[in-house]
């Protein structure tokens, strides 16, 4: 008899290869998610945020001992994603130039902690690159002066709210931008009046009495001739060998309308003395989030805007992400 169980069920291990029983998915552009290098070395790895729940973590190293303490990057994965989504990728890529790099799951998701699986909480991910800059201080290995984010996508927007408090990360690099907060805004909007907040009501109502969690859509489980071109793009990395891991992205209902009071794109003038740079695809559907972003940083700055490239292809589309441009900004900054 066949296994009928989904591919992906919250709070499983994650995957940490290609699913070789999943659709190949678009591999254009280099595509690797499952990038191996010879030249690094993996850690895995676990600490605690300021609240005492414990996060899974990878730490990426060069493979060649240093003489000297090493400048770090933590990376940051997108929402509903693991670290072994787009954000190794990014690690290792940037360990081979030299950096320590770490990556994390957030609070509720993949391997790290949190009871109510796939919840949505912004002022929480925001303290976790916190944690991970505390963390990268009791490494020997890490020159504490010299800690920057690199942030993919809707990462961006906590790790702006993160920078706007926490002053030892000295530089902060996104990858088109998101800012979820104006999303979620937008959809109370189409909605209507409360009826996003009523429904939300009802469902903890409902919850508290015993009733299972309702998650949201996240990337659809399959597609369809009527699935939207953002929806195509998402499932193409989601849902298939190149990037496919072993959950299911789809955040909590009641948790979701957290989001609209996450206003990561304000106040950004209160970011000084630090370097950012923001890179964002010249087909993405998020490109304007990058360049509102930009526009309101008063502080050193960089737009760099990749031609041919949408919003899911800096993922992991390795002949398109500029990793060496990334390597000069930080070499520069930190």
């Amino acid at each position: 008899m066949q296994d009928k169980r989904p591919l992906y069920s919250a709070g499983k291990i994650n995957e940490r290869r290609r699913n070789p029983e999943l659709a190949h998915g678009d591999s254009r552009h280099g595509a690797d998610n499952w990038f191996r290098s010879s030249a690094t070395k993996q850690y895995t790895v676990t600490f605690k945020n300021i609240f005492e729940m414990q996060l899974a973590a990878n730490v990426f190293v060069p493979q060649e001992p240093a003489e000297q303490a090493l400048p770090a990057l933590i990376i940051g994965a997108p929402i509903g994603a693991v670290k072994e989504q787009a954000a190794n990728l990014y690690a290792i890529k940037m360990a081979e130039y030299g950096f320590v790099t770490l990556t994390f799951d957030q609070s509720a998701w993949g391997n790290s902690n949190g009871a109510l699986r796939n919840a949505i909480a912004p002022t929480l991910y925001a303290e976790n690159f916190s944690a991970a800059v505390d963390y990268l201080t009791t490494l020997d290995l890490v020159d504490n002066r010299r800690i920057g984010v690199l942030a993919i996508s809707s990462a961006g927007g906590f790790a702006l709210n993160a920078l706007k408090l926490e002053v030892r990360i000295k530089a902060l690099a996104t990858i088109n931008l998101i800012d979820l907060g104006a999303i979620a805004r937008q959809k109370r909007t189409e909605l209507g009046g409360n009826v996003m907040l009523n429904e939300t009501a009802q469902l903890r109502t409902l919850e508290i009495a015993g009733q299972s969690t309702s998650y949201t859509q996240g990337v659809p489980e399959a597609i369809d001739s009527n699935a939207t071109t953002i929806d195509r793009e998402f499932y193409d990395f989601y849902r298939t060998q190149r990037g496919a891991a072993n959950t299911t992205t789809h955040p909590t209902r009641t948790t979701f309308t957290k989001l609209l009071n996450f206003y990561p794109l304000r106040d950004l003038d209160t970011i000084t003395e630090r370097a950012l740079l923001f890179v964002t695809g010249a087909q993405a559907w998020s490109r304007h989030f990058s360049e509102t972003a930009f526009a309101s940083v008063t502080t050193s700055k960089q737009l760099l805007t990749v031609p041919a490239a949408g919003h899911v292809d800096l993922y992991d589309r390795t002949t398109l992400i500029p990793f060496e441009t990334l390597n000069q900004f930080f070499t520069a900054n930190l």
